[in-house]
Parts: structure tokens; C-alpha cells; sequence
């Protein structure tokens, strides 16, 4: 009968095997230069790319396009943000309907959090319900927005940022409160980002959150086997010294 016991490796013998393994300067500069393009961090880039001593190998010009339309997003103006794609880009939202329609419907509730109701109907009938006809599973998106016109909109950025950013008067559910908040411009920004990442040929997340996912499912598995130094914490990345996977 074959033993089931965990291999224990210590902590200098996990050290030793990572000290083993290669990675060298240039790799770890990419990964790095990497991350702060796809995030947008045009100034920390170039600031980067001077002190590593390496050439871009993107253009770093489209990362303050990009953040452009970014912070458009974040901060309200969609419809800002829907003219600057198309500059970048004409054909971008055209052949992506489903990102369009979520600009969109981002659209519909800046219109309602400015109690724009007119706008945000005319909205809905000129262009959202045409969209719903051709793709009926975004109908139950449409409702849910359309939902909001029955409560009042945040006092302003404060309320977006509060707990559940929940309306004065009556009570709202979780799935239509979570519309107020700031996180639903973020997603329909990172959306977007990620589109014209990918339609620049570039990855649509850093390497670097690749592989902090893959070094978790990593971790999980070889826990299976042995007893270990796991790092649990991603940001200090320092292996436990007291508890073992």
C-alpha cells in the first residue's frame, strides 16, 4: 500500500530552488513594461523605459488615447467616450455589438442619474430597443437600467463610492443599486480597454495577472503533494514561515 504522507520541503530548501531557477533582468523589465501599458500608465512607461534601457516595443502614444476614453468613461461622459473610439477606431464598435450596447446602456444611466428622462426614453426607442431585437438576451440588461427610473439618483460621486450607493427613498435591490456605483463605470471602462487592446493586437490583461493566477492554482495543486512555504499574500509575495499548503 503506497504511503499517502505529504512531502515537507523547508524553507531554505524552497529558497535553494528558487535561487535554482533563471529568470533573467530582461524578462522580468518586459513583464513589467507590460503591465504598465496595458493599465495605461503612460508617464510610468516612459519613465521606466529610460531607467531599464529598453525599447518599446508598443506605441506608447495610444496608451493616453486610450486613457482617454478611460477616464471619459469613469468620469460620466459616455457619449465623449463612443466619438473617441470611433476616432481611434471606426470599425471597433461595429463589429463588436454587445461592447456598443453596454456603452450604451452605460449612456442610458448617466442620462437617468442626471434625471434626463426624455433623453434617456428616446434613447431606449431610437437605438437600445433595436439593439434588445437583435440580441433578446440583452433585454434583461435593458429592464434592469430601465429600473432605475423608480428610485432617485445618488446625491453625487460620494454616494456612489458609499456602502450599496442605495437611493433616499425606498428600498432598491442589490443587482439595481449596483448600478449606481462607481465599479459599473469601472467594468464598462475595463470593457472597453480591453477591446482596443486586443483590436491593437496587444493582450487584453497584464502578464503579471496571468501569472499571479496561475502561481495560486499552482500553489493548490502542489498542496495536494506537499507541505510547502505558500505566499498567500500576493502584494508582501513572502513565503510563510509558520504555515505550510
Amino acid at each position: 500500500q503506497m504511503s499517502t504522507q505529504k512531502q515537507t520541503i523547508d524553507i531554505p530548501e524552497w529558497n535553494r530552488q528558487l535561487d535554482a531557477t533563471e529568470v533573467s533582468k530582461e524578462e522580468m523589465d518586459r513583464l513589467v513594461l507590460h503591465y504598465l501599458v496595458t493599465e495605461g500608465y503612460k508617464e510610468a512607461a516612459e519613465q521606466f523605459l529610460s531607467e531599464a534601457g529598453i525599447k518599446a516595443d508598443v506605441d506608447l502614444a495610444a496608451i493616453g488615447e486610450r486613457m482617454d476614453i478611460k477616464n471619459a468613461i469613469e468620469s460620466g461622459d459616455v457619449q465623449y467616450a463612443i466619438e473617441k473610439i470611433n476616432d481611434l477606431n471606426p470599425e471597433l464598435l461595429d463589429t463588436r455589438p454587445k461592447l456598443y450596447f453596454q456603452l450604451k446602456l452605460q449612456h442610458l444611466i448617466e442620462l437617468i442619474r442626471s434625471s434626463k428622462v426624455k433623453e434617456a426614453l428616446e434613447l431606449v426607442q431610437e437605438e437600445l430597443a433595436a439593439l434588445c431585437e437583435d440580441d433578446p438576451g440583452l433585454l434583461s440588461e435593458l429592464e434592469a437600467v430601465l429600473a432605475l427610473l423608480a428610485f432617485d439618483p445618488p446625491a453625487g460621486d460620494e454616494a456612489m463610492e458609499a456602502a450599496g450607493g442605495a437611493a433616499d427613498e425606498g428600498p432598491m435591490p442589490a443587482e439595481i443599486r449596483r448600478l449606481w456605483d462607481q465599479g459599473q463605470r469601472r467594468a464598462t471602462a475595463s470593457a472597453v480597454n480591453a477591446a482596443v487592446l486586443e483590436a491593437q493586437g496587444l493582450d487584453r490583461e497584464p502578464k503579471l495577472l496571468f501569472l499571479l493566477k496561475m502561481l495560486t492554482w499552482a500553489q493548490d495543486r502542489l498542496g495536494q503533494h506537499a507541505s510547502f512555504p505558500r505566499v498567500d499574500d500576493l502584494v508582501a509575495a513572502v513565503p510563510s514561515r509558520c504555515a505550510y499548503a
